[in-house]
């Protein structure tokens, strides 16, 4: 099951076309937001804000992306290196080696209309934190009782179809987990924290099942939205291994979270009325 988000006309002449955005016009040209750039096509994480910089060229620049998310082949100049998403195939832009603009000697020069984003923090400042720990209900019903954390939200993140159902999640065919975001403040609480909880909430060693749910929904997953969170996270797990548990938690670069149905929030709570 694929399923692909709406284009507009500039954005299909670019991600389709191959075309290219006028210089300086891209709205991440200038951003500085810490979190995920996302395919704008298929939601597939490609380059982590860490690795932007500013190379004044007129469009975003990275020094690296995330394993695995970009392909490179030479453009149809037959000069140039073009890149495009190794899920979806779209044109992203092209990679320049030998410009030392920094020390990994690299520049992903990419269009921002072939590009989305998802942000380390909410609107008002405060932290996120994407966790799969199995069915979600049970998760956020935890979760909320953890001091410092101020809101949370259930939904669907990970996977290869854009906007899914709860039916189609179910299905196994689209990829994604039942996950839970997490809004935090960082002045009463810390992701390391909340990591250790989330740990002991569920079973890390559990593959493609929490308990006596089945299915690769309920796979326990980390979904980090900053190079910091991903390297708390392996701290964390190294601990855990070293303690003699098999570990099957997934850690990935986030992506879009979708929040899941509004039956789905705060289920619990609501059956205890």
């Amino acid at each position: 099951m694929r399923r692909y988000h709406s284009l507009t006309p500039q954005e299909e002449h670019i991600i389709v076309h191959k075309g290219t955005e006028p210089a300086g016009t891209g709205r991440f040209a200038p951003f500085s937001m810490p979190g995920v750039y996302l395919c704008r096509r298929c939601d597939a994480p490609l380059f982590l804000s860490n690795d932007k910089f500013a190379s004044s060229c007129g469009w975003p620049s990275f020094d690296d992306a995330i394993a695995d998310s970009v392909k490179k082949h030479i453009d149809q100049d037959g000069v140039r290196e073009e890149i495009v998403c190794a899920r979806c195939g779209a044109h992203l832009g092209h990679v320049f080696a030998g410009e030392n603009y920094t020390a990994k000697n690299l520049r992903h020069c990419v269009n921002s209309a072939s590009l989305s984003f998802t942000p380390a923090h909410a609107p008002d400042g405060l932290h996120r934190a994407i966790f799969a720990a199995g069915c979600f209900w049970g998760v956020q019903s935890a979760m909320k009782k953890l001091p410092g954390v101020i809101r949370s939200m259930v939904g669907y993140t990970g996977g290869h179809v854009v906007e899914p159902t709860y039916e189609e999640v179910c299905s196994g065919l689209t990829g994604h987990r039942e996950a839970i975001e997490v809004v935090f403040d960082p002045k009463l609480t810390n992701y390391e924290k909340i990591l250790k909880y989330f740990f002991s909430i569920h079973d890390p060693t559990q593959k493609h099942a929490q308990g006596p749910d089945r299915g690769e929904q309920y796979q326990s997953a980390i979904f980090y939205l900053t190079d910091e969170q991903r390297r708390i996270a392996e701290n964390v797990m190294q601990q855990l291994q070293k303690q003699g548990l098999s570990i099957t938690t997934e850690l990935r670069p986030a992506s879009i979270f979708y929040p899941a149905e509004k039956y789905h929030q705060n289920y619990h709570d609501r059956k205890e009325l």
